[in-house]
């Protein structure tokens, strides 16, 4: 299991979860950060082709809010989880942090995304499916750029928030985001 945008100041954080066979992998498989865009969709059909089981699921910018993101974060982990049509034997989680509330056996590893395949899978399921949202939200609130940035604090969002103010898929509880 992993997740992509925790530190974006809009949209949903999102997680995936990837159950695969032992030994599995795919060529070019690595943490999503270390890839481009274009690699990161090239290997989505295939790693949805060949795991056994795959699911996102996420958690909004009103759950961030009201829980904080790191709760949110475990909701969206919880959710891809019960997603999957394949229970696995355990978790494996991308941090140092075990998911609160989930009766499988765990294991937190730190920097796993560029050390365990299926978390590598579920790194790459996550962030393209979230850019995938932020392309569309830009659509629906122009003038952000959340096409371009992903709703992180770049000097171009920052800009854009103070011009314009938040709109409804900010996370009201961000202090960019307050002021």
């Amino acid at each position: 299991v992993d997740e992509a945008g925790r530190g974006p100041l809009a949209g949903p954080v999102v997680a995936a979860a990837v159950v695969a066979p032992d030994g599995w992998t795919l060529p070019g498989l690595n943490d999503s950060k270390k890839l481009t865009a274009a690699k990161r969709e090239a290997l989505v059909d295939a790693i949805k082709n060949s795991c056994t089981a795959w699911a996102i699921g996420s958690a909004s910018e009103e759950e961030i809010d009201r829980v904080n993101i790191l709760q949110a974060t475990f909701l969206a982990m919880r959710r891809a989880l019960d997603g999957l049509s394949s229970v696995p034997n355990a978790v494996v989680v991308d941090g140092n942090r075990i998911i609160p509330g989930v009766s499988l056996p765990q294991q937190a590893v730190v920097e796993g995304d560029g050390r365990i395949a299926t978390i590598a899978a579920a790194s790459i399921l996550a962030k393209t499916f979230r850019d995938r949202l932020m392309v569309e939200l830009e659509e629906l609130w122009p003038g952000y750029g959340f096409s371009v940035h992903m709703g992180y604090p770049t000097a171009v969002h920052l800009e854009a928030l103070a011009r314009l103010g938040p709109c409804p898929i900010h996370r009201k509880s961000f202090g960019p985001v307050r002021k």
